[in-house]
């Protein structure tokens, strides 16, 4: 059970797992429309799926939730360098996408990139978090994340020990 505060990541995490798997299914021909259309079609859903959502929760995260997390539990260093490794992935494939090179081997790599960084997040990050996150903690964390996913990042966040 993941903690109450973290629900609003959790909900990205819902519709970017939707986007992950029909990636992979456009990528494998298994979604219409076929060929290249489908695969353009795609490509423009991840990038505005991107800019609309994934830059606001990579902030949120980035910000607020791996700060303290380093913090509160010193052995999560690894997790969340691994996890902000992947956010840059994510990032660069923006790029690759624009430029429309091998697109069905990206957007099936797309796919599983983004289903694997949100599994790690909802099965290994957010059970440490409930695990070793005071209540108090847990509350302000909560309250700046939402604050954050809410406005759309349009205030910068300061990191609050």
């Amino acid at each position: 059970m993941r903690h109450p505060s973290l629900v609003p990541l959790s909900h990205d995490h819902h519709h970017g797992l939707a986007l992950a798997l029909r990636c992979r299914k456009q990528a494998l021909g298994r979604l219409k429309p076929m060929g290249s259309a489908g695969l353009r079609e795609r490509a423009k859903e991840f990038i505005d799926f991107y800019r609309m959502s994934l830059v606001v929760h990579f902030r949120a995260e980035e910000e607020v939730l791996f700060p303290l997390m380093r913090r509160a539990v010193p052995g999560s260093a690894v997790l969340l360098d691994e996890l902000i490794v992947q956010h840059e992935q994510l990032r660069q494939t923006v790029s690759q996408l624009e430029a429309g090179t091998s697109m069905a081997k990206l957007i099936f790599d797309l796919g599983d990139l983004l289903e694997r960084h949100i599994r790690k997040e909802e099965r290994e990050l957010f059970p440490v978090f409930a695990a070793h996150v005071d209540s108090t903690q847990a509350e302000m964390i909560g309250v700046e994340l939402k604050k954050i996913l809410d406005d759309g990042g349009s205030e910068k966040i300061t990191d609050k020990g």
